[in-house]
């Protein structure tokens, strides 16, 4: 049996999740975003064992599984049985650290995190990051922040299956107290941004499930890749929407047809106002950065048409809030949540407020969580 000594040698590192305040559907576009590391967070407790096993503890979930890192192409557990899906995260970051020809040890885990699941807050960007933490730390890796993070979304691509972006884990291990994340996601250059201090980031989760997400996220990134080639006819240096002006966009995205105009548009526009929203908050005007905020829900609704009529609600709801400087959907959208920018002192009042006029509305409940700034994944 592997045998560890949790009196001496258990380890703690938190994870938090993370919320997009401007910049969707613009990463496959390689354009910038604008995430933060929020004070929801995962906990994680480990114990290093001496085999090559991997015990897990998903306390949440009140489930365990055991696999050995000797066997992870299989996907498999000690008995040969499927990995269940939540052990696929962990086990994916040490699959990926092995591919890179890094040295990874045998260790129990147990976890618990008050991140909604399935709510586009990132919860399994914090388990695996927490996790590329772990074997980091245990193994006494010479690796920098930026090489993990790739490591963390190798696994989610390539193990897990799932064609996330970057962003994810990079906001979830680089996230800062009290600023913002702007990340270039074609160049990984990136900058903290301060936040100002007296403001709340309030995310509402619709509670809705997400099912047309899949096919409808990949109809938005074909319409995209569309657009490209269509306009590459006048600009034929671009390579992606990034790279094509608004006073481009309005010169010859006119002959687009109609519903790959107004996807392009969004994007086109939607990288404009992150960069704008850096200047602003750099300025300290969180009255201008709210309104680009709103600007973004609009085009989301309108010329996306990721949002619904429940993250509609949310959002008029929520402008209609004393010291609510700015709303919109957050993440892929249909269902999922809205992001907030309240001032701190109204925020109670917000959640309150929005909590029992959605109800009204909608004849549904939506859980609001009041949010700040936070460090990315550390050791405690």
């Amino acid at each position: 049996m592997p045998s560890s000594d949790p009196k001496t040698s258990t380890q703690t590192i938190l994870s938090p999740g993370r919320v997009n305040l401007l910049g969707e559907h613009v990463d496959y576009n390689e354009g910038p975003v604008l995430p933060v590391a929020i004070d929801l967070t995962l906990t994680l407790k480990i114990s290093p064992l001496n085999s090559d096993q991997i015990i897990l503890h998903a306390i949440d979930l009140g489930k365990t599984a055991r696999f050995s890192l000797a066997d992870l192409d299989n996907k498999v557990d000690l008995e040969g049985q499927p990995l269940p899906h939540f052990a696929l995260y962990p086990a994916g970051v040490a699959w990926a650290c092995q591919q890179a020809g890094l040295p990874v040890h045998g260790l129990e885990a147990s976890y618990s995190s008050n991140i909604p699941i399935g709510s586009g807050l990132s919860s399994s960007a914090a388990v695996e990051v927490a996790f590329a933490q772990a074997f980091k730390t245990l193994g006494k890796w010479d690796i920098d922040r930026m090489s993990l993070v790739k490591l963390t979304k190798q696994a989610e691509n390539d193990y897990v299956g799932v064609q996330s972006g970057i962003m994810d884990q990079f906001a979830v291990l680089f996230g800062q107290k009290d600023h913002a994340l702007y990340l270039d996601t074609a160049t990984l250059a990136w900058e903290a941004v301060p936040l100002p201090p007296d403001v709340a980031i309030i995310v509402a989760d619709s509670q809705e499930p997400r099912e047309l997400a899949g096919s409808a996220y990949n109809d938005r990134r074909n319409a995209c890749q569309q657009a490209v080639n269509a306009l590459q006819n006048h600009l034929p240096e671009i390579r992606s929407l990034r790279e094509v002006s608004p006073e481009a966009f309005h010169q010859y995205g006119r002959e687009l047809p109609a519903i790959i105009r107004m996807r392009a548009q969004h994007v086109v526009e939607e990288i404009a106002r992150v960069e704008e929203s850096v200047k602003l908050l750099r300025a300290g005007d969180v009255t201008g950065f709210g309104k680009l905020m709103i600007q973004g829900h609009e085009s989301l609704r309108d010329l996306y048409e990721v949002s619904t009529p429940e993250l509609n609600a949310l959002v008029e709801i929520a402008l209609s809030q004393p010291g609510c400087y700015g709303a919109r959907l957050t993440g892929a959208g249909f269902g999922g949540c809205t992001v907030n920018l309240v001032r701190d002192d109204q925020a109670e009042v917000f959640i309150k407020n929005v909590e029992s006029q959605y109800h009204e509305r909608t004849c549904k409940t939506t859980k609001l969580y009041h949010c700040h700034a936070t460090q990315g994944a550390h050791l405690t």
